[in-house]
């Protein structure tokens, strides 16, 4: 989802740590140090393998949710998540389940880097600005932090766009396709020669242009939640303080998180169908076992909009929603869970170094 590479791939909880780090950083201007690298490497690791065990974990409702988005109309194989997920265990087996998360783990860490400088630089520069604007004691507000987050978030998800781009298309494969990609790098190189290096980008506008209904409304939504529930208190979820608890928090997040992926939804299915096309020997599940190649005919976002709203109606938009949906809670959950551990364990090692 376009939400995907800003978000995300992409957690709601690794990006409220981690804006909320990274702006600390970027108001105070603290000076790379010794100790501020090891610290943005530990919190780079702590990230990375939560968000790759957060991914593991959910990489089946991943792929159906892929492999809905750009199924062939003409040859539908299933319509509902349960009976995707047989489907995909009964003809590729265990395996199947998890087709194309080596790769999608793979672009965590570089993105979660890229991400990371860029957010801090973009904090530094944006905070430059507003303070030749209104003093030079001027600090960063939510809104310009938001802004920060999103320039941070479309420089990462830029940079690394070709895995994801290349995911895409492993992810899709099947038994029956009449090519198969041995891997990322083969990919890579397969794409490339082929089609050209143009092609690795194919559906990056969509993905841009994700950014802001996502990003805005996750940001909208989150910050409401917390007010409301801190001046309501209902249910007891919130004691006399004004702090909200831990899952409390991370309810929020995943009601943020969804209601901005549901918007800019239809702005995903676009990106992932852009995706395959020009791909001359393409999975069977895009092609319909060769009875049309009508899905592979899309000139551009708009067009491609225009067409599957035309043949399929405005509900293709928002196919495998339900698998993307499901899978939010879980993944937030086990990636905070891990990001905590592994951070815990870091901090040991180092201590026990020094």
């Amino acid at each position: 989802m376009a939400s995907e590479d800003v978000k995300a791939s992409e957690s709601a909880v690794e990006k409220i740590v981690s804006l909320a780090e990274e702006a600390k950083l970027a108001r105070q201007e603290i000076r790379p140090t010794s100790h501020a690298v090891i610290s943005i490497c530990k919190s780079l690791v702590a990230g990375g393998v939560a968000g790759g065990v957060s991914r593991t974990a959910v990489a089946p409702l991943e792929r159906l949710k892929i492999l809905l988005q750009v199924q062939n109309s003409h040859s539908i194989k299933y319509n509902g998540t349960i009976s995707g997920l047989k489907y995909i265990w009964r003809t590729e087996g265990f395996k199947g389940l998890f087709k194309g998360n080596g790769t999608n783990c793979a672009r965590i860490v570089p993105n979660s880097a890229v991400k990371f400088f860029s957010y801090e630089q973009a904090s530094k520069g944006i905070l430059y600005l507003y303070q030749q604007q209104t003093g030079n004691d001027a600090q960063l507000t939510p809104l310009l932090r938001l802004g920060a987050g999103a320039c941070a978030g479309i420089i990462a998800m830029s940079a690394t766009y070709p895995m994801d781009m290349v995911r895409g298309r492993i992810t899709v494969q099947t038994e029956k396709s009449p090519y198969q990609y041995r891997g990322m790098v083969h990919a890579l190189s397969t794409i490339l020669r082929e089609e050209g290096p143009r092609a690795l980008y194919k559906g990056w506008l969509p993905s841009v242009i994700g950014v802001i209904p996502y990003v805005g409304l996750n940001f909208a939504v989150y910050e409401s939640l917390k007010e409301w529930l801190v001046k309501t208190k209902p249910l007891g979820l919130v004691d006399d303080s004004t702090e909200l608890g831990v899952v409390t928090r991370l309810a929020c997040g995943a009601v943020a998180g969804t209601l901005g992926q549901t918007v800019a939804y239809p702005l995903d299915v676009v990106r992932r169908r852009m995706q395959m096309v020009g791909w001359k020997d393409a999975a069977s599940i895009v092609t319909g076992d060769g009875r049309s190649k009508a899905s592979l005919e899309y000139s551009g976002m708009i067009d491609t909009f225009r067409k599957t709203v035309r043949y399929e109606g405005f509900s293709a938009l928002y196919k495998g929603l339900v698998p993307n949906s499901v899978k939010v809670v879980p993944s937030i959950a086990i990636a905070f869970v891990t990001y905590e551990q592994v951070k815990d364990l870091l901090g040991v090692e180092i201590r026990i170094s020094d």
